[in-house]
């Protein structure tokens, strides 16, 4: 006997995203928007996986150029997941690159990741900058973003992560800081799902009503310094070098263990503990969200893996039941909260973003200027 939720439960022919996203729509065919957009808006225009390479040499010639004399000439990120990591190769090893590796330690590393970025510095013999940030106010903005109930948790981290990424970027005279992102395994992510980790009012905003203590060291972007200073003031390149590669994820895991030492964590961001929980718990449980979904569409619009991969997958339960008694009692312990709390947290119902002040409106406003200046 089929219930309301089975007659609602919508899926794209192409991919396997779903109506668990609120915006989506199909055309004709069963196509969903999210494979449309890909082949309109990203392929040929900011994601090149079969041409790129010519475009890539070139802007490596110029990073080159410009850091010719200095100790690097980039900075990259170092999480010791798989894009980042994969991304540290090929910037050393295929195109010759001389970059500063810098990690964030927001206090939810897993061993594992620890690992991965030790062998990585080692093998490809590159400097590495670590920069700890104050464990009592992440904690505090965490515990803050947990009693909000929104559905993007890892604003606490991905926040502090860009911003200091960036500020060490600018603090060494560097011009170029290159992202592991890339659309293989991002082009799809529904906006409903999550909101931009950088907008810094939305941040202040919910550690104002749940927060219990300053941010006083906590490093954070406004949308002026993030889209106006550091791209025309100080001039800084935010580059994505896997969009310009045939990249594979799966293939690129196999090749980092065999050429890095690296070990796998499994599903994607799950470096970070919290992500780990967060993406595999929090968010199927409370907004019935589940993250493979928008990630696995991603690869299948790649060409990376099939659509019937893709579901076997998915059939994978998303957690060990002992395994995520370990996690949940390890996430209480490290808020500091109580488990009645916790609780009582994960029962109350989701919130969105826009219960609190934002920017989004700036951030409507510039995309608006965007395109039309790009129909010119």
């Amino acid at each position: 006997m089929s219930t309301v939720q089975d007659e609602i439960v919508r899926t794209c022919t192409r991919c396997i995203m779903d109506t668990s996203d609120p915006e989506i729509s199909f055309d004709a065919n069963g196509v969903c928007n999210h494979c449309r957009r890909v082949e309109e808006t990203l392929v040929g225009k900011t994601w090149f996986p079969h041409e790129g390479r010519p475009k890539l040499d070139a802007i490596v010639g110029k990073i080159k150029e410009e850091g010719r004399g200095s100790d690097y000439d980039c900075v990259i990120g170092l999480s010791g997941g798989v894009d980042s990591s994969y991304l540290a190769w090929v910037v050393v090893r295929e195109l010759g690159l001389r970059p500063l590796a810098v990690h964030v330690d927001a206090g939810w590393n897993s061993e594992i990741a620890v690992h991965n970025i030790e062998q990585i510095v080692r093998k490809l013999d590159i400097d590495l900058h670590t920069e700890v940030v104050d464990w009592e106010e992440v904690q505090d903005l965490q515990r803050a973003y947990f009693r909000a109930g929104v559905a993007n948790q890892d604003v606490p981290q991905d926040h502090v992560f860009f911003s200091t990424l960036y500020e060490v970027t600018i603090r060494n005279k560097i011009n170029y800081f290159l992202s592991g992102g890339n659309l293989a395994t991002e082009s799809i992510l529904p906006s409903a799902w999550g909101y931009n980790a950088m907008d810094s009012t939305n941040l202040d905003a919910i550690h104002k009503k749940f927060g219990e203590r300053p941010l006083r060291t906590y490093k954070r972007l406004s949308f002026v310094q993030n889209y106006i200073l550091l791209p025309y003031i100080h001039r800084l390149q935010r580059l994505r070098p896997l969009d310009y590669l045939p990249y594979e994820r799966d293939a690129a895991i196999a090749f980092i263990e065999r050429e890095l030492d690296w070990r796998n964590y499994g599903d994607k961001h799950h470096e970070s503990r919290w992500t780990r929980w967060f993406q595999a718990h929090y968010l199927p449980a409370k907004f019935g969200f589940d993250k493979r979904r928008a990630h696995l569409s991603s690869m299948i619009v790649a060409g990376e893996i099939s659509r019937d991969e893709a579901l076997r997958r998915m059939a994978v339960p998303l957690y060990d039941p002992e395994k995520l008694k370990v996690d949940e009692d390890f996430v209480i312990k490290k808020l500091g909260i109580s488990e009645n709390e916790f609780r009582s947290i994960m029962a109350a119902p989701p919130r969105h973003y826009s219960d609190f002040a934002n920017d989004q409106w700036v951030q409507n406003l510039k995309n608006l200027v965007k395109r039309v200046i790009g129909r010119r």
